[in-house]
């Protein structure tokens, strides 16, 4: 049974933020996931999919596999329900933990993966859908990473053809509108404990 404060985590409205994938909130609750985690996830969820209904009307050329976006942007951070230190400090090993964790528990390597991956988007061969995470993982709170978001334009300018410049400027459009709430998803993640 999920503690009061992570149903909260898991159900409250907040700013308008969608609910995770049921899947996903029951890994949560059998985990026992700290509420801040939930609320974190739910955050990062909800951006992935403002950018992928973004991506279906700009770019719906683009091939993504927007259920693999999808729960990988509500379980990237799953590994700190082991690493809980990592909730509030810096630390990598929840990376390699929630991967893990996710497989143990059934889940197919192609959604597992952004467990490992949402951190190592510098990495040779990453996926549009793993960078897609990490963008989400970061403009949820405003956060604006040049180097990301240039892949992410390059994947648009090599599957659509559109011209570099073009797709940076929309890029950049939907971003900026983005982070234009970051402080009601930080206020909402905050207002949820760390600890259960």
């Amino acid at each position: 049974m999920a503690s009061t404060a992570l149903q909260r985590a898991l159900t409250e409205p907040g700013p308008d933020l969608r609910p995770l994938p049921r899947r996903v909130e029951d890994l949560l609750r059998e985990t026992a996931a700290p509420p801040r985690l939930a609320a974190h996830l739910r955050a990062v969820h909800d951006v992935a999919h403002q950018i992928l209904d973004w991506f279906a009307e700009h770019y719906g050329a683009v091939a993504v596999d927007c259920e693999a976006v999808l729960f990988g942007a509500a379980t990237h951070d799953i590994g700190k329900t082991i690493h809980t230190d990592e909730l509030s400090g810096p630390g990598s090993a929840h990376e390699k933990a929630g991967h893990r964790l996710l497989l143990d528990r059934g889940v197919d390597e192609r959604l597992a993966r952004f467990a490992r991956t949402h951190a190592a988007w510098t990495e040779p061969g990453i996926a549009i859908e793993d960078l897609l995470v990490s963008l989400a993982d970061k403009v949820w709170k405003g956060k604006r990473v040049p180097d990301l978001e240039q892949r992410v334009v390059d994947h648009l300018t090599a599957a659509s053809g559109q011209a570099t410049w073009q797709a940076f400027i929309d890029l950049d459009d939907l971003l900026t509108a983005i982070a234009t709430d970051a402080d009601g998803r930080l206020a909402f993640q905050s207002a949820h404990p760390i600890t259960g």
